[in-house]
């Protein structure tokens, strides 16, 4: 990072911790000695470096959206706060300003289906930029059945709430902060770092290019089943910034089906969701015909047949289960239609992801986590066709493809330093990078550090 970024890093996020502080500081205190909020301000830095190493290029012939051969570094720095209270009864209110920069590999998100740092899409560039990350409204209904207490968290104030519920949430969020939960694996700051560990590779669910948007999702809860159900505004342009808010028109859809269980005394649950997207989006075989037809030399022919409007979908399973005490297991497995190219997220169709997470309670260091994943991304042969005919999309293209799906294995370690405060060594080991077997394998190593007040 540059003398000059640094010292407008600090100087904004002093300037920012200061005021936050001052807003707030009457209700910051111990998640632990917290029974109920009337208001909440939590706040979180997060700094993530990553190195990977030279690896085969295996003569890629026009690497125009290929993750560079020769050894690279990369960073992301994010600092955010969550303020909250509660409005009227049922009702609470959110908004979380944050400060980003980063760098990513290759000047560009690019060369990969999963990338690497779950960071990396909120920076924009060595000057960190503050911008509005959430502003929502949550109600919720209460009806009956016993109650359940609430903990203190990140845009979650302590409480208690009835086990049978209805919850709507409105306003400027991420489709992820209401659907897809996974206790095992879902938050690239304390968790596993890579984007197919902390959702469905293949779940393009409609966002901005920071990952969030405007929507409502509402939540019913009763006994062990929970009933999700959501629309969320996408991109104007596919993988854009600017929010198309035609949600009449264009979005995505979203349902999930929860299921609470026990394996004898340890708890799991199951879920199952399914999304649609629909907007105005390219054909893979729409390119590629339009390629092969004006032999162009441009392989980027998707951006001439995006006209009309069309759907996606996707269907996928998720499963988090204690082992023990210690050691939580978790599954995610989803298909995608693969037909139109990538609306928000990754290039994947198809995806599994999965591991252990296990607690250091195991070696006296409760604080402590050990992570250890497989992740495997498939491409529909639509989007396959396209780019062995030397197509390129958003993310990926290398002029050609020897096709073979895109493997990772992901290990890290945890470690707490202080009050609150981890660090954290990853390492991951991608195999056939953007589904290419003439490339790679690429060795990635990061190091991160995280703190929460």
């Amino acid at each position: 990072m540059k003398k000059k970024s640094i010292k407008k890093l600090t100087t904004i996020t002093g300037q920012f911790t200061a005021i936050a502080i001052n807003l707030f500081s009457s209700s910051v205190c111990s998640a632990e000695a917290i029974e109920y909020e009337d208001t909440s301000s939590k706040y979180q830095t997060t700094y993530n470096w990553q190195k990977h190493a030279k690896f085969n290029n295996g003569n890629t012939p026009n690497p125009v959206n290929s993750l560079y051969s020769t050894s690279e570094k990369m960073y992301t720095f994010s600092t955010t706060a969550h303020w909250g209270m509660r409005t009227w009864e049922g009702g609470e209110a959110y908004f979380n300003p944050e400060i980003a920069a980063g760098v990513p590999f290759s000047n560009n998100l690019i060369g990969l289906g999963s990338f690497t740092n779950g960071e990396i899409t909120r920076a924009g560039g060595p000057d960190p930029k503050l911008y509005r990350q959430r502003l929502f409204l949550r109600q919720t209904w209460n009806n009956g059945g016993g109650t359940e207490k609430v903990e203190s968290d990140f845009n979650q104030m302590a409480g208690t709430v009835d086990k049978h519920r209805f919850v709507l949430t409105a306003g400027n969020f991420s489709t992820l902060d209401v659907f897809d939960d996974n206790a095992y694996a879902k938050d690239p700051r304390t968790q596993f770092m890579n984007w197919g560990n902390w959702t469905y590779s293949s779940f393009d669910y409609a966002a901005d290019a920071r990952g969030f948007g405007w929507g409502v999702a509402g939540e019913w809860y009763q006994d062990e089943w929970v009933l999700r159900f959501g629309r969320m505004t996408g991109p104007k342009v596919p993988n854009g910034l600017p929010v198309d808010y035609q949600i009449g028109k264009h979005y995505g859809d979203q349902i999930e089906v929860e299921h609470a269980h026990m394996m004898g005394d340890s708890p799991g649950k199951i879920r199952v969701l399914a999304y649609r997207n629909r907007s105005v989006l390219a054909s893979f075989n729409d390119a590629t015909a339009y390629r092969q037809d004006h032999q162009m030399a441009d392989p980027q022919t998707i951006f001439n047949v995006r006209d009309g409007v069309k759907t996606k979908y996707g269907v996928g399973l998720n499963i988090e289960q204690e082992i023990s005490t210690n050691v939580g297991f978790f599954l995610r497995a989803m298909k995608s239609d693969g037909r139109t190219e990538t609306y928000a997220f990754t290039e994947v169709d198809d995806s599994l992801s999965t591991g252990l997470l296990i607690k250091g309670g195991t070696w006296g260091r409760s604080d402590d986590t050990v992570g250890l994943s497989w992740i495997r991304n498939g491409l529909s042969n639509d989007r396959r066709k396209f780019l062995e005919a030397g197509g390129i999309s958003f993310f990926i293209g290398d002029g050609s493809l020897k096709y073979k799906p895109e493997s990772i294995f992901e290990g890290f370690y945890s470690v707490k330093v202080y009050k609150n405060t981890w660090l954290t060594a990853d390492l991951q080991l991608i195999n056939n990078p953007a589904y290419n077997a003439s490339r790679g394998p690429v060795s990635v190593y990061a190091f991160r550090m995280h703190t929460e007040f």
